[in-house]
C-alpha cells in the first residue's frame, strides 16, 4: 500500500468518525440536559472531545503524507506520533473537566435522579462507540497509523464512559442519586488511564525506538542472502512514524573493486526494501572483510554465507 492509498483510507475513516461524533455529542448533551444527568452531560463532553481529537488526527495524516523537503529530509512521518501525544493531552484535559464537574455535583445536597431517557441514550452510545472503536482500530492497524489507533482508543474510552454513566444513571433512578456523579468521577479516571498509555506509546516512537527483534533478524538474513556479502554487522534501525530507517555495515571481499562493493550494497538495500515494506530507507557502509574480521563475525553468531 503506497502513501497516497494510506492517506485516503485514513482520511475517509476520520471524516466518518467526525460526523458520527457530532451526532452523538448533540444527542448526549440534549438528553443529559433534559434528563438532568450529570454523568450523561460529562459523557457528552467526552464525545465532543472526540471531534477535536479526530480533527487533529486528520491534520496529522495530511502532514505525514507530505514528501521530504528542504527542511525535512526524511519526510514528515513523525507527525502522527506528535498527534498521538496531543490526543493524550486532550484526553487528560477532558477527564479533569469531567471529574471537576462531577465532584461539584456530588457536593450538592439536593441530588435528583435523572430521567429514564438517559438510560436508553447511554445504551445507544455504548453500542455505537464500540463499533466506532473496532472499525477505527481495524483501519489503523491495516494502514499502520499510530494516530488513528490512538483515536480509536478515544472511542473505546467513550464507550467505557457510557457504561459507567449507564450504571450511575440506573443506580440513581432506583434510589441512589449519588451514583450519577460518582460515575462521572469514574469516567474521568478511566480516560486519564487511557491517555497515559497513548502518550507513552507516542513517546517511544519519538525516541527512535528500534523495531522488534524479529524484524532486525529478518534484515540481517535478507542482507546475508546476497551472494558476495560475507557478513553483516552493526545493524541499527529506528521507527520513523509508521516506517523504519535502517543503518548497517556489510563486509565484502577486499580484492573486489569499489564498483563491485557498491553493487553488492545496492543489492542488499533493494532486497530489504522489497521484502520488508515497512522499511523506508537503508544506509549501508561497505567494509573490506579480512579473515580475522570474518572469523570474528562468525564467533559473534552473525549471519554468514555457507
Amino acid at each position: 500500500m503506497d502513501d497516497n492509498q494510506r492517506f485516503q483510507i485514513g482520511r475517509r475513516t476520520s471524516l466518518m468518525n467526525i460526523i458520527g461524533n457530532v451526532l452523538l455529542t448533540a444527542l448526549k448533551a440534549t438528553v443529559g440536559y433534559i434528563a438532568g444527568s450529570t454523568a450523561m452531560v460529562a459523557d457528552a463532553f467526552h464525545s465532543g472531545s472526540d471531534i477535536l481529537a479526530t480533527t487533529i488526527v486528520l491534520h496529522g495524516l495530511k502532514i505525514s503524507h507530505r514528501p521530504p523537503d528542504e527542511e525535512h529530509h526524511y519526510g514528515h512521518g513523525k507527525a502522527e506520533s506528535i498527534v498521538s501525544k496531543l490526543i493524550a493531552i486532550l484526553l487528560v484535559v477532558t477527564a479533569l473537566g469531567i471529574g471537576l464537574s462531577a465532584y461539584n455535583t456530588l457536593k450538592d445536597p439536593a441530588l435528583e435522579p435523572p430521567n429514564t431517557i438517559a438510560v436508553w441514550t447511554a445504551l445507544i452510545s455504548i453500542i455505537f462507540k464500540e463499533w466506532m472503536y473496532r472499525y477505527t482500530v481495524g483501519i489503523g492497524k491495516k494502514i499502520k497509523s499510530q494516530a488513528l489507533i490512538a483515536d480509536a482508543w478515544h472511542h473505546r474510552t467513550d464507550a467505557f464512559s457510557s457504561i459507567a454513566a449507564l450504571i450511575g444513571i440506573t443506580g440513581a433512578i432506583y434510589g441512589y442519586p449519588i451514583l450519577d456523579p460518582i460515575a462521572g468521577i469514574v469516567v474521568s479516571a478511566m480516560i486519564i488511564k487511557a491517555a497515559i498509555s497513548i502518550y507513552l506509546e507516542a513517546l517511544h516512537q519519538l525516541m527512535d525506538t528500534a523495531p522488534p527483534k524479529e524484524v532486525m533478524d529478518e534484515i540481517r538474513q535478507i542482507s546475508m542472502s546476497v551472494e558476495g556479502v560475507r557478513s553483516v554487522h552493526d545493524v541499527k534501525a529506528r521507527k520513523y512514524g509508521v516506517q523504519i530507517l535502517v543503518d548497517m555495515k556489510i563486509c565484502v571481499d577486499p580484492l573486489i573493486t569499489v564498483e563491485q562493493g557498491h553493487h553488492l550494497a545496492g543489492q542488499a538495500k533493494h532486497s530489504v526494501l522489497e521484502k520488508i515494506p515497512d522499511v523506508k530507507d537503508v544506509l549501508i557502509h561497505v567494509n573490506p572483510c579480512s579473515e580475522k574480521d570474518y572469523e570474528k563475525c562468525n564467533s559473534c553468531k552473525h549471519y554468514k554465507n555457507g
